[in-house]
Parts: C-alpha cells; structure tokens; sequence
C-alpha cells in the first residue's frame, strides 16, 4: 500500500503545494465524482471553524465530510464561540485540536491559518484567511478547469472584474503559471488592476499575459473567461454605473466565443453575468460549485487517511 504525501498534512496555501500533490488531489477528486465512497472516513470527525460569514465553502465542506461517512461539529459565526470572552485564536485551535481529526478554518485575520498549524496537531485547512489564501478554491477552480477543457496546459484564460483585491483570481493565476503554455489576459477598470506583485511573479516566470479594459477585445481568444464581482463600495456611483455595463457579461458578448469557451466564477455574482448566459453551453459556473464537494472530499480523505484511493 503506498502511502500518500498529503497525510496529516496542513492545507495552508496552494503555492506550497507541489504539481504532483495538486495532481494527486485532482485524481482523487475526480474518482470520488465518479464513484462515491460513503463510508471512506467512518468514526473521522471534523470541525467546521468559521469566525467569518460563508455559503458554499463552509455547507460544502460539511457535506464533503458526511457524504465520506464522517461527522461534523463546529459554528458558523464568531459571536457563538469563546472569542467573546478574549479567548486568543491560538487557545482555541490547540483546545479544538484535542476533539476532532481535522480542522477547517476561515478568519477575518490574515495569517490565522498558518498560525493553526503552528500551535495545533491535527491538520489545518485553510479555508480563507482574509485576502490571504483560499487553497481549496484554487484547487476546485483547477478542477473544473482541466473537468471543462482536458488539459491545464496550453490554454489561454481571461480573468475579469475585480482583480485588484479578488484573492482568487491572484492564486489561482499564480497556480496555472506553473503549467506550460499559459497564456493571460486581465480584464479590468485602472482602479482594480492586476497588483504589481503578481505581475512582478509572472514576469519573473516568463508567463505571457497582456491587459485590457473591454471583454470584447479578448473575448474570441479564449478558453477559459474567468468572471469576478466588482465590488459597489470602492466606486463613486456614476463610476460604477458605468464600469458595471462595461464589465456585464452577456448573450450578445458570446457571440464571438469560441464553442469550447467555458465561463467560471467564484460566486455569488451579483450582476456581472446576465441571466441568460446560465442557459447557454458556455456557462460553468455552477459546474465549478459543486465541484468544491468534489475537491474537498479528496482533501479530506487524502488528509485522514495515509493510503491512496
């Protein structure tokens, strides 16, 4: 039996992630898609940490869990635990460490997560550290990616919208760069540009990317058109307004796709894609969600237990 190298090993950031283990967590994900293990981590229990609000990383990650045969205690809110009473993160994560096999946390503070895995012996995974990391994302963005196209090599990807503070656009450009032959193009307002430091990587990578300010400049170039949700309160109203339409994905916009393009986003969206396009071949945004469950099972099961499936 070989044992696998994600065993008890803390999920902190994608980067330190080598390409054989995201490949490793990739196949795992895709044989659980593929045939469900409903009793793979019988009598494992996790604990669910959410100091911050959260949707489908937190629901999926608890339904990652049952659907394995495990079981779940946790909260989902700050106010509900002893953080109320000045309990330090660091006090917590070693008392929470003695009940459970894993832990998975998101925090408003970043670096929380790594501090964890510093003062816990049970593995961490990050689930969101402020603007930090979210690995898993990253992970269930490739997923889909390599699940939509067959390959994460040779491929040309646009991100749009928010790329200025959008954490998963940052990692997961950072994680594509690692494949050969990717191309990019940054899609986005001056005022949520491409950081300087993740242009600083990718030009230090050799990887080739350009920027633009207009989707139908990029739009018949690419395979993957990776939307993000551009945030109201950073904007003046009329700035907005007139960004907003600039950075709408619609039917009409598709037009010159090619067929094969597939459309991701991280979720929620608000307007930045129509209706519409939920009905047309492109769209894979909800595909990418439920691969999440897909994902963290396979980081769950690689993580609790040392063979491989």
């Amino acid at each position: 039996m070989t044992t696998n190298p994600l065993f008890q090993h803390p999920i902190i950031s994608s980067a330190e992630l080598s390409l054989e283990e995201i490949n490793l967590i990739l196949d795992t994900a895709e044989k659980i898609k593929q045939q469900p293990m409903p009793d793979y981590l019988r009598g494992k229990l996790l604990a669910s940490c959410f100091f911050e609000p959260s949707t489908r990383t937190r629901l999926s990650f608890e339904a990652a869990m049952t659907r394995l045969g495990g079981q779940v205690i946790g909260f989902a809110q700050a106010d509900s635990t002893s953080t109320k009473k000045q309990e330090s993160l660091s006090d917590s994560m070693r008392v929470i460490g003695k009940y459970v096999d894993a832990l998975v946390l998101r925090h408003h503070a970043e670096g929380a997560a790594r501090l964890a895995a510093e003062v816990c012996d049970k593995p961490i995974i990050n689930a969101g550290d402020g603007a930090n990391l979210h690995p898993s994302q990253t992970l269930l963005d490739l997923f889909s990616i390599r699940e939509s196209q067959q390959r994460l090599e040779n491929l040309h990807i646009a991100f749009v919208g928010d790329l200025k503070y959008g954490r998963t656009v940052h990692s997961l450009a950072k994680t594509c760069a690692r494949y050969p032959n990717i191309r990019f193009y940054f899609v986005a307002a001056d005022a949520l540009k491409l950081p300087e430091h993740i242009c600083d990587f990718l030009y230090e990578n050799r990887i080739k990317f350009s920027f633009h300010t207009d989707i139908n400049d990029i739009i018949n170039r690419v395979d993957i058109l990776y939307m993000t949700r551009m945030q109201r309160e950073r904007f003046e109203a009329n700035e907005f307004n007139s960004i907003q339409t600039r950075y709408r994905l619609t039917v009409d916009t598709l037009k010159a796709a090619k067929p094969t393009l597939k459309i991701m986003h991280p979720l929620p969206r608000v307007d930045e894609i129509t209706v519409e396009v939920d009905d047309t071949a492109h769209a894979y945004y909800f595909q990418q969600a439920e691969n999440g469950l897909y994902v963290r099972q396979a980081l769950l099961a690689l993580l609790l237990r040392p063979e491989m499936i």
